[in-house]
């Protein structure tokens, strides 16, 4: 307790005092964006416990019930606060459920691009010649095709080869291979800079001196002093990749209907706009700003805070 005890004190202390902190207390907007944000979250995971209805009961829907009108919509129905869809599940518990589906896509994705990228940004900067001439030309022809169409193609090649039945079941894993595979040359061409100016610098040369490994110097000093623009990338990542799995969930590569995800509840109420419905997509697609809106004010914001040459102290 000696020893742990004036440890954490002090990491509290710093933290507390630190420029991050001193910006947030100062901006409203970050401010509310996180308020927004962990809302948004926590709604998303405690879904089974504040959905009114689980929209994957077939039980619990009824499709005499289909298109009925949000609550300040005359004819509405008030067990349906926000409405139903075309398929009469409830639109309140859709986009719930939905919510968590895209939440868990978006950091899933992130994660496998972060892990897929930083290693390779660490292995082409650090060791530099043929292995750098390699992955970053590889890094070079993904980028040269557009996320999008790389999710299309790989996409419609998995259901073509193992049916949509079974791209179905195995939907949220697919989705999270699919986009993470399409944008991991973000973070190794970052990263890869980064190790570039860190490299040569006097703790590097200690550790060489001291005959620490390649493998240890990469990954205990150099990449924890590369994390700051990690952080960055990785927040407008997550909102990239929740937009990702909302176009192929519209285009019909992603998220099946019966699994409702927020692209698909777009999809779903996108042949109902003209009959009335405007409800289907409308509120859906509301709730997809929100979310990425909210999580881009706080990636600008911490681009801001984590820039040098914005510090202020």
């Amino acid at each position: 307790m000696t020893t742990t005890t004036p440890r954490v004190a002090s990491r509290w202390s710093r933290f507390r005092g630190s420029y991050l902190l001193y910006s947030f207390k100062r901006d409203l907007i970050a401010q509310l964006s996180l308020v927004v944000f962990i809302a948004l979250v926590a709604v998303a995971v405690l879904a089974p416990w504040l959905a009114p209805m689980n929209p994957y009961d077939l039980a619990q829907i009824d499709i005499m019930a289909s298109e009925l009108p949000p609550f300040w919509v005359e004819g509405s129905d008030p067990t349906y606060l926000m409405g139903t869809d075309a398929q009469g599940r409830d639109l309140l518990s859709t986009i719930l459920y939905g919510a968590r589906v895209s939440l868990i896509i978006g950091f899933g994705a992130v994660a496998l691009q972060a892990l897929l990228g930083v290693s390779f940004g660490l292995l082409a900067g650090y060791l530099g010649g043929r292995v750098d001439a390699f992955l970053m030309r590889l890094a070079d022809i993904q980028l040269s095709f557009s996320t999008l169409m790389v999710a299309i193609v790989v996409g419609a090649l998995v259901k073509a080869i193992f049916g949509g039945a079974t791209f179905s079941a195995y939907a949220v894993p697919l989705l999270v291979l699919i986009i993470g595979l399409a944008e991991w040359p973000q973070y190794a061409r970052t990263v890869r800079a980064s190790v570039l100016a860190e490299r040569h610098k006097e703790y590097v040369d200690a550790a060489r001196v001291m005959g620490f490994t390649s493998r240890r110097i990469m990954f205990r000093h150099i990449l924890p002093n590369t994390l700051s623009p990690i952080f960055v990338i990785s927040t407008v990542q997550v909102a990239n990749a929740i937009i990702s799995e909302a176009a192929l969930s519209f285009l019909g590569l992603g998220m099946p209907e019966t699994q409702p995800s927020l692209g698909s509840l777009i999809k779903s109420g996108f042949d109902y706009l003209q009959s009335g419905s405007w409800w289907i997509t409308l509120i859906p697609g509301l709730v997809l700003v929100l979310l990425v809106l909210v999580i881009n004010l706080l990636g600008d914001w911490l681009r801001d805070v984590l820039n040098p040459r914005l510090y202020k102290g």
